[in-house]
Order: C-alpha cells, then sequence, then structure tokens
C-alpha cells in the first residue's frame, strides 16, 4: 500500500542553529517534510513557487523585510498557509500583525532541547504544521446574503420547541454582556470586529481565542492597540465593566458566576483550555435572554453547543457567516444545531452588535 504523501514545509528562519533543529524536527515527524529553507524574507518569497509547499513554518524577525510583509506578500502573491513561529513572547507586535495579515497560527520556537517541554513544544509545531496544511487560504470573495431567516437553518429543530426567540420583531430588551468565541482566524477577525465598537458599548465583552498560553498577555496587550475599548486579561473575581473586554488568560477556562468572573483550570472541553462552551454556558445562566453570544471562525466544534445554550435561554445568537470564516467548523457547527439566531458576514456583525444596543446607550 503506497504511503499517504508528506506534507511539505518551507521553513523560513535566519538562524542557521534553528534551521538544523527545525529541519531535523520535521524530518522525524512521518507526516512531514522539510520543502526548503529560506535564511530571509526575501530568498522565503523567490522560493515560495519553486518549492511548492503545503505550509510555511515563518521565523517572524528577520532580515530585510519582517515577517509582517512576508506574509503580506505570500498571500498576495502564492496564498499558502502560515504558521508564525515565535521566541520571543513578550512583543508580539509583528506576530499578531502577522495574523492579521492572514497567518493561520503563532506557535512557540522549540529552542533548546535542554528545556523541561522541548518535547511539548515540538510535537506541537508539528502537529499545528499539519492542521494548517489542510486549511484552504484562497480569500472568498462574494458576499453572503443579509442573513438567514431567524431560526430557518438546517437543524434548528435541535432547539428546543417553544424555546424563546429574541429575533421576533417587536421584542427589545436591554442586554448586560456581550461574550465572542473565535480559533483559527480569530485575531484578525476580532481586531476587525473590536475596531467597529464605540468607546461607549455599553456591555462588558468577554473573549474567547485559542491559543497557545505564552502568547495570551502579549495578545491582549496587541488586542488593545487595535481597539477603541480597553483590553484586560480577565482576573478571577473580577466585576465586570461595560466597555471593557476581558481575555481569557492560556489555560484557564473564563466563565461568569453570579455576575463575576470566574477561572478554573479544569480540564480540556472541546480539546481546548480556554474553552467557549464553558464561556457560553455560563452566560447562558448568567445572563439568559440579557446576553449576546458571537462564534466566529475556527476548526472543530468549540463553543457551538454552548451557543445553543445560550439561544434556549434567549439569548441573542450570530454565527460567521462560511463567505468570511477561514474556517467555519465552529460557526457551521452551530448554524446545523440550531445554535445561531443569525449567520453574518464579519463585516456584518458590528453593526448588528450596535443595532442590537442601541437602546442599552440611551438607558444607560
Amino acid at each position: 500500500m503506497t504511503a499517504p504523501r508528506r506534507i511539505r514545509v518551507l521553513v523560513v528562519e535566519d538562524s542557521p542553529v534553528i534551521q538544523q533543529l527545525l529541519a531535523h524536527l520535521i524530518g522525524a515527524d512521518p507526516r512531514l517534510e522539510v520543502a526548503g529553507v529560506a535564511s530571509s524574507g526575501e530568498q522565503a518569497l523567490r522560493m515560495i513557487e519553486r518549492a511548492a509547499p503545503d505550509v510555511v513554518s515563518l521565523d517572524i524577525r528577520l532580515p530585510g523585510i519582517d515577517g509582517f510583509e512576508v506574509t503580506s506578500r505570500i498571500m498576495r502573491q502564492h496564498p499558502v498557509p502560515i504558521v508564525v513561529v515565535a521566541s520571543d513572547v513578550r512583543d508580539l507586535d509583528i506576530p499578531m500583525r502577522a495574523l492579521q495579515a492572514g497567518a493561520l497560527a503563532v506557535v512557540e520556537k522549540p529552542g533548546s532541547v535542554a528545556r523541561a517541554d522541548y518535547q511539548t513544544v515540538a510535537h506541537h509545531l508539528c502537529t499545528q504544521l499539519v492542521i494548517m496544511s489542510q486549511v484552504k487560504v484562497i480569500r472568498h470573495r462574494t458576499t453572503a446574503r443579509a442573513a438567514l431567516r431567524p431560526g430557518r437553518g438546517e437543524g434548528a429543530e435541535a432547539v428546543a420547541a417553544g424555546a424563546p426567540d429574541p429575533a421576533l420583531e417587536g421584542r427589545r430588551r436591554r442586554f448586560r454582556a456581550l461574550g465572542l468565541v473565535a480559533s483559527t482566524g480569530g485575531p484578525a477577525a476580532l481586531s476587525k470586529l473590536l475596531k467597529e465598537l464605540p468607546t461607549d458599548f455599553p456591555l462588558p465583552v468577554f473573549l474567547v481565542q485559542h491559543m497557545g498560553a505564552p502568547f495570551m498577555a502579549g495578545f491582549a496587550s496587541w488586542l488593545g492597540t487595535v481597539s477603541p475599548l480597553p483590553v484586560l486579561l480577565a482576573e478571577h473575581g473580577a466585576i465586570p465593566r461595560p466597555g471593557h473586554v476581558y481575555v481569557a488568560p492560556g489555560n484557564q477556562h473564563l466563565t461568569l458566576v453570579n455576575g463575576v468572573v470566574h477561572l478554573t483550570g479544569d480540564g480540556l472541553v472541546c480539546g481546548q483550555r480556554p474553552s467557549g462552551e464553558e464561556l457560553f454556558r455560563s452566560m447562558a445562566v448568567a445572563y439568559g435572554s440579557a446576553a449576546i453570544g458571537v462564534l466566529l471562525t475556527g476548526m472543530g466544534e468549540d463553543g457551538a453547543r454552548g451557543l445553543v445554550d445560550m439561544r434556549r435561554a434567549g439569548a441573542y445568537t450570530i454565527a460567521e457567516h462560511a463567505s468570511t470564516a477561514v474556517i467555519h467548523s465552529m460557526p457551521g457547527t452551530a448554524v446545523k444545531l440550531g445554535g445561531a439566531v443569525e449567520e453574518l458576514p464579519l463585516d456584518q456583525v458590528a453593526p448588528r452588535l450596535l443595532q442590537l444596543t442601541s437602546d442599552d446607550k440611551m438607558m444607560s
């Protein structure tokens, strides 16, 4: 029987030592093979068509043009899935900009074999290269229809008959909280969405983004530079304030208990910690029909059933449309299960949130 074709990886790294390390790791993984090694962004751009990689492992701090510019050019000229491999988790401005430009994930560089967690970090890097190589990065250019009719998506029967439908005309209430969940493609989507929310946005925003724990503080800091709203890493026991964004820390579930932020290190849910399921389920209990849940791009099913719970509790729920999601698996599952009141392209989500909360501003 013919062995499956190995996934071809173009390694972009200026350090000869790290080049050898990454080439060894990739070559030792039966799923992967090295398609080529580039020492600079310029060399990577020259090699990308000839090497025909399935995925790119990209060091972000390169001589000449940086990883952000490399990402932008690759995505314009020869779109290929890009995984950013970062060594400095304290300064994530360029890696986050690379994600905004179209890179799919940021992972930690394995570094020295002497570090205690070397094998774990190395395995995670290879697994991310395998997963991201399967993503189709050709951008969708079509515009989706404005929205699905509430409750009419495939699988709508999964929501219990008679469950309150907040989309009914004339139903008006004051919302108290907004939950956002995203995975692959999330940093770019979240930055676009949050940019559109004004400084007087009347709700606290709770956010779960799947990302390696070492990067979460830098991610929250970066998100605060592109959002008009203050962005904070959530702290246990914090009392949420309107117009503030609370980001789930690495390796901790973010939930709401009696209106207070509650962090736990409980087991993985849908393979994730933090998990969107945990956030949405807790919001269904804590806020009921006064909550809004938004499930954005991502691989897997995290958050989908939690969105169903929110809708059953009467919350207003939105899933990102396939026309703009980098990976439609998470929001698509929510739609199939009947958990989404609306399915919207990304550029229509913020306007809907502003419409839903316009009365809240006047009442606050």
